[in-house]
């Protein structure tokens, strides 16, 4: 296995959200203690376990080891090939990132379920990326087809997931505390993997069991802010909520939050610390470059190949280093290809190194997937550009076209190189790191 991607699976097992459950939550008989919070299970008559995003079967999963025979009923709902096998909670898969009638159907019996519980009941919510796709239930006269354009246009926009996730709440009967509000007045533990620059709660999963403060205003300013053209129906509910016609999301103060706790199992910086450890152990300096990359990846691949020539020329005979980061940019989309954020970051920055010898690079998603292909990113150097002209194929043309999927799949078929970097679903979510290793010889 390449030196690579050791440092980059390592990061990954750092936030296996099952040891990361483990690590936060334990049970000692009657008690469960999560975090700083504690909670006598002896005084709940019934307990429900829900919860929506990529890492949520694994979740779940280990929320049977502790809870047993505790849980009256659950349903998590998760992307297409990331469910599991369990006993006490029901599994559904749901489409990600453009919902679909699966995860609608998932989300209702979630809601049902919320909306069964009472002051003698504990709801234990579990949320990681991906949970905003996922857990999907259109407000007013929406339907799934609304949400479904809406998504694609902020998607295909270049939004970012502060953006996306304001209009999603406002389009939503789940999001934005609005789980919180079905569930009340149950008592809620959230248990949260974090997919998103900053770990804001109100953000992951798009907040649908903590206070939000964006509101249908904001919503309407992004939407005008990207020019974009959405669904009539969609602009007549935000247009009414704006105008006090429909409930906002729950604020600060709301009595539904009262018995509501929130505990952070895991995050990105947990991943990076993990490749900073491995990365030591195989020889290299490290140096972390930020734990919040963000903005058009085409842009972020070339600011990270910029910083990696300048490192480089200063770098001493038989030195080696690596350079981490980390965070979530966003895709333009131009053109008609396919590919991800990391694989057209990747691209990006082996444009950008066209020639120099001592670079290697990876992007990847920590969940295993990058946009709408089953690869989780790209590894490059200094030659793969090169090897890509010998073969046939324009790089700078599959970038313009946002093909950098057939980009990679083109030329692995013609070269036999391996740039398509493959690990299947992880399990997990903590947005995407990037690995840069820099050596020069004797």
């Amino acid at each position: 296995m390449r030196e690579i991607e050791s440092i980059f699976l390592d990061a990954v097992r750092a936030v296996d959200p099952e040891s990361a459950l483990a690590s936060s939550v334990r049970r000692c008989g009657e008690i469960l203690v999560a975090g700083r919070h504690s909670f006598d299970l002896s005084a709940f008559e019934r307990i429900f376990v829900v919860g929506a995003g990529k890492a949520a079967a694994k979740m779940a999963k280990k929320m049977e080891e502790i809870l047993g025979d505790r849980i009256t009923e659950g349903l998590v709902v998760t992307k297409y090939g990331h469910g599991e096998a369990l006993r006490f909670i029901g599994v559904a898969e749901a489409s990600h990132p453009i919902p679909d009638e699966s995860g609608m159907m998932a989300t209702g019996r979630i809601l049902d379920l919320a909306n069964r519980a009472d002051e003698k009941a504990l709801l234990v919510c579990l949320l990681s990326g991906g949970a905003s796709a996922l857990l999907v239930s259109p407000a007013g006269e929406l339907v799934l087809e609304d949400k479904k354009r809406a998504t694609s246009l902020l998607l295909g926009a270049g939004a970012d997931i502060l953006e996306t996730n304001c209009v999603r709440k406002h389009l939503s009967r789940v999001k934005g505390g609005n789980l919180a509000r079905a569930a009340h007045p149950a008592r809620i533990l959230s248990l949260v993997l974090s997919d998103v620059i900053g770990d804001r709660f109100d953000v992951i999963a798009s907040g649908p069991t903590c206070q939000d403060e964006s509101t249908y205003a904001d919503a309407l300013e992004v939407i005008s802010g990207f020019g974009l053209s959405m669904p009539p129906r969609v602009m007549e509910h935000l247009t009414a909520g704006a105008k006090g016609r429909f409930p906002e999301t729950v604020k600060e103060g709301d009595p539904c939050l009262e018995n509501a706790s929130i505990v952070l199992l895991a995050n990105l910086v947990m991943a990076l610390d993990a490749a900073e450890k491995c990365a030591g152990e195989l020889g290299f300096m490290v140096e972390r470059v930020s734990n919040e990359l963000s903005g058009e990846a085409r842009d972020a691949g070339v600011f990270l190949a910029n910083l990696a020539r300048e490192r480089l020329d200063r770098m001493g005979p038989g030195q080696r280093i690596c350079l981490l980061s980390g965070g979530e940019t966003t895709v333009k989309v131009r053109g008609k290809g396919k590919g991800g954020r990391n694989q057209e970051l990747a691209l990006a920055f082996a444009i950008s190194i066209e020639g120099i010898s001592g670079i290697s690079f990876l992007s990847a998603g920590t969940d295993g997937g990058d946009g709408p292909t089953d690869a989780a990113g790209a590894i490059v150097d200094g030659g793969t550009v090169e090897l890509a002209e010998m073969h046939g194929l324009d790089p700078d043309a599959f970038l313009g076209e946002n093909d950098s999927y057939g980009f990679f799949s083109r030329l692995d078929a013609a070269s036999g190189s391996k740039c398509h970097f493959r690990t299947g679903p992880t399990g997990t979510n903590v947005m995407d790191i990037q690995i840069v290793l820099l050596g020069k010889g004797p």
